[in-house]
């Protein structure tokens, strides 16, 4: 028998529906969130599959296609990241790709069944003449029925009003951990930076695209706290990506040993809890998984993926792989 705490726990209750229910919002404690990822593991999956039965079809999953516009030669110092100028990674450069060829690429997506396409790329932040470019590519990629996501580093001001008129239903831009663990992965800007971008895009009218890397040598309490910082944003994320890291060699974090698969899928299970009505989508990392590993963090309530062969500068799991676990699970694509 469960004690009295993990039993609590376990069970859903009004107080975790989101705002705009009949009931009122429930606001995290990192102690709480702490919790769920200290609950016997088949506890946990159960309380995140009942939630995420609440909220979604358990056997839908939405796809979304990834795609790097401009590589390499960025000037952040984010220690996981193979753009980064800072890093000798062999990555080659290159520049911000023509419209023509993102809609290429877009309509290539959706044909293979993606719903969402994603354009990525490595800025600190966008000049405006290469924004007006980008204000292009979304609105050729939205006029071929896919919803449109960017990510193209901090906004100035101005900026996210720009992308809005243009059609852009996500901005993507990851908190990628707390911000007691931020400093030691990212030096050349600030937690605070991230949340002011994600402000403005969620002034903006944009729904917000935003999640974190683990693996990175955080403790579970910093899952935990970023985890807690997403949730209680004044509005959740309607989409939050959970990598797990890809060590690149020549990266500060090219080195890292892998993360312990379970804590990978308690992390995508405390992230379906917490914010219960986003969807939650498997990002990076996904290649190196095994089927059995991504079932349970469907199973956890994982209802997104990056499909397609590559992601920004990474190899991503075989479309004809995710093809054939879809059949083998009775997975419908969204």
């Amino acid at each position: 028998m469960m004690p009295a705490t993990a039993a609590a726990l376990a069970t859903p209750s009004a107080d975790f529906l989101p705002q705009d229910s009949a009931h009122v919002r429930h606001l995290w404690s990192v102690a709480e969130v702490l919790a769920l990822y200290e609950q016997p593991f088949m506890e946990l999956i159960w309380r995140a599959q009942t939630v995420h039965r609440q909220h979604f079809d358990a056997n839908e999953i939405q796809r979304s296609t990834l795609l790097s516009i401009k590589t390499g030669g960025c000037s952040e110092d984010c220690s996981y990241c193979s753009q980064s100028a800072r890093h000798d990674t062999d990555l080659e450069r290159e520049r911000l790709m023509p419209v023509g060829e993102v809609v290429a690429a877009a309509q290539a997506a959706k044909d293979k069944g993606a719903s969402r396409f994603c354009m990525g790329a490595a800025w600190r932040s966008p000049k405006d003449n290469d924004l007006d470019k980008v204000l292009e590519m979304v609105r050729e990629v939205k006029a071929l029925g896919l919803q449109t996501c960017v990510t193209l580093g901090m906004l100035k001001e101005g900026q996210a009003e720009k992308l809005k008129d243009a059609g852009l239903d996500y901005y993507n831009h990851n908190l990628d951990t707390d911000k007691e663990f931020y400093g030691q992965v990212i030096k050349s800007h600030t937690h605070d930076d991230r949340l002011d971008t994600l402000e403005q895009v969620r002034d903006a009218g944009i729904n917000v695209c935003s999640g974190g890397i683990i693996g990175m040598g955080e403790s579970r309490r910093n899952r935990a706290a970023m985890l807690t910082q997403l949730a209680n944003l004044p509005k959740p994320p309607e989409s939050v990506p959970i990598n797990n890291l890809v060590p690149v060699p020549g990266t500060p974090f090219g080195e890292l040993p892998p993360l312990d698969p379970f804590e990978f899928v308690r992390t995508i299970a405390a992230a379906r809890i917490t914010m219960p009505t986003s969807y939650v989508r498997l990002s990076a990392g996904r290649q190196e998984m095994t089927d059995e590993l991504q079932t349970l963090c469907f199973l956890a309530g994982a209802n997104s993926m990056f499909y397609g062969e590559h992601l920004l500068t990474t190899d991503n799991a075989d479309i004809s792989r995710d093809d054939a676990l879809f059949e083998r699970l009775g997975l419908r694509a969204v």
